[in-house]
């Protein structure tokens, strides 16, 4: 028949971004990282895919074994017919139970965070991208802007080095 491997069409892992936190990286070592679905009402949905979100003070708590973030900010919806709801309201994190227990393991530590990295739709569902983090002091920071700058003049040596 024609239509024998019609069923087993797969969706591409198509991975669309919608904001970045790209302070987070600047702030905070980053020691690892975690996928999580995020619960969302369908105006919310709307907004993120046009892409009207900002996570620069996006963070995550756990709480009474779940995990909430907190800080990120979805635009209102403009055609929304719904009630509603408020761009700064906690959202509930999905998680499985034994990354909750690693993460709160993590967390107990002192000096150690959840922060907010990403959002973005993979196949179709919205995600988060949380970094278990631990914050950087100023000479940590300025130490890495050294660092990057002696990298960029050797790159820069080499290159000119290599072209004649």
């Amino acid at each position: 028949m024609i239509f024998d491997n019609i069923n087993t069409v797969k969706k591409k892992e198509t991975v669309e971004s919608v904001a970045t936190n790209r302070k987070a990286r600047h702030d905070f070592f980053i020691l690892e990282t975690y996928e999580a679905g995020i619960s969302l009402e369908g105006p919310e949905v709307k907004s993120l895919r046009l892409k009207q979100a900002t996570i620069t003070q996006g963070f995550a708590r756990i709480e009474n074994g779940s995990v909430l973030l907190y800080g990120l900010h979805i635009a209102p919806y403009a055609y929304n017919t719904m009630k509603e709801i408020d761009p700064l309201r906690t959202r509930k994190l999905l998680l499985n139970r034994g990354e909750i227990k690693k993460l709160e393991n993590a967390t107990a530590i002192k000096g150690n965070t959840l922060v907010a990295l990403e959002i973005y739709f993979k196949k179709g569902w919205a995600k988060v991208l949380l970094g278990l983090a631990k914050g950087k002091n100023a000479a940590d920071r300025h130490e890495q802007i050294k660092k990057r700058d002696i990298d960029r003049e050797l790159r820069r040596e080499l290159g000119d080095k290599f072209k004649g």
